[in-house]
């Protein structure tokens, strides 16, 4: 698959219904469970029902479409339950938690079943913790044996945000399985959350009006190094240049984790003409080693987007690729028709 043929496959689209004075919650399309996102976006749909205030059980099934997801098989399936609770409010102190069960398959032959919990606790916007956590017992094959029941992913998130210009992170992921995302979409910025192992750290700072510094640090220690590295993440967005409104964001990383190493530099640059009008052009340069990756390429990739009245649109795009792997050029044409017709009322 090309690099614009991957991202598109990163979009969400689906049909959901949520209303307030009904007990039910249903969705369908390529969408992310609400209540458990750290599960990736599938191919399906979810159904659940409002138990008590409070209080929502549900199923959901689907494929795994998105590369970016840690366990990409395009065919994957997976299927389960869960429940969540959740309080507060978005004024104060508020909280989720969701707990539930899955299997994985791969071609309909079972993979693995699985545990998930995903916690959040958030205070105004000054505070906010999140964790996730899945566990499974994978099964084996003739070259590798069942590595038997644990804890297959755990991913902790601290953000404080003293004030509005001004936020502290600090994260600690663990992963057990080598990842099976597509490599890529490493210089995208896309896979940036599987890149650092162990404890990391991270500020972000409004330096002058819409235009924010970020920065990440972390330090890995695999087994077998003589030392340990550091993993290192900085960037500059300005959200809008002046005289010509453009949105822009520099990216560089350099990353080491048991999985891979390598470094990435990228820049994107957008803008939107109201709603009706949307141009963007990203650029980089990767380099990445895996356990059955070694890449170094450098890539343009830039759409364009234009509705036509009320229901039809436009996009268009081109992509350049130089690599080690692949080395390719790619256009593409899409002439599509919204059936949303709530612009009729504008």
């Amino acid at each position: 698959a090309t690099l614009q043929d991957l991202i598109n496959r990163t979009y969400t689209i689906g049909m959901t219904y949520d209303n307030p004075n009904s007990k039910f919650v249903a969705g369908v399309g390529r969408l992310y469970l609400p209540w458990a996102t750290s599960l990736d976006s599938i191919d399906g749909g979810y159904f659940a029902r409002r138990l008590s205030s409070g209080v929502t059980a549900g199923i959901f099934a689907g494929s795994s479409p998105d590369p970016t997801s840690w366990s990409y098989n395009p065919d994957r399936r997976i299927g389960g339950a869960f429940v969540n609770f959740d309080g507060g409010s978005f004024d104060n102190l508020r909280y989720t938690s969701t707990s539930g069960m899955g299997l994985s398959m791969l071609k309909w032959n079972i993979d693995r079943p699985f545990v998930f919990f995903e916690n959040g606790i958030f205070y105004k916007r000054y505070l906010s913790i999140y964790h996730s956590l899945q566990a499974d017992s994978p099964s084996g094959n003739s070259q590798v044996a069942a590595p038997g029941a644990g804890i297959s992913r755990s991913f902790l998130t601290v953000r404080v945000q003293p004030t509005t210009r001004l936020e502290f992170d600090l994260n600690h992921t663990y992963f057990r399985d080598v990842p099976t995302y597509d490599a890529q979409l490493v210089g995208t910025g896309l896979l940036d959350k599987y890149l650092f192992q162990g404890f990391s750290g991270g500020v972000r700072v409004q330096v002058l009006k819409d235009v924010w510094a970020y920065t990440l640090l972390g330090r890995s220690n695999r087994s077998g190094d003589a030392k340990p590295s550091w993993n290192q993440l900085y960037g500059v967005t300005v959200g809008r240049m002046p005289w010509i409104g453009m949105r822009t964001d520099v990216h560089y990383s350099k990353f080491d984790s048991s999985f891979g190493s390598g470094s990435y530099e990228s820049i994107s640059v957008s803008r939107n003409f109201n709603e009706s009008l949307r141009w963007e052009v990203l650029g980089g340069r990767q380099s990445f080693v895996g356990p059955s990756t070694n890449d170094v390429s450098h890539f343009v990739t830039g759409t364009f987007e234009a509705t036509l009245g009320p229901h039809y649109f436009v996009q268009t795009g081109y992509t350049w690729n130089r690599g080690v792997g692949q080395s390719y050029d790619q256009w593409l044409f899409t002439f599509g028709y919204r059936f949303d017709s709530r612009s009729k009322g504008k």
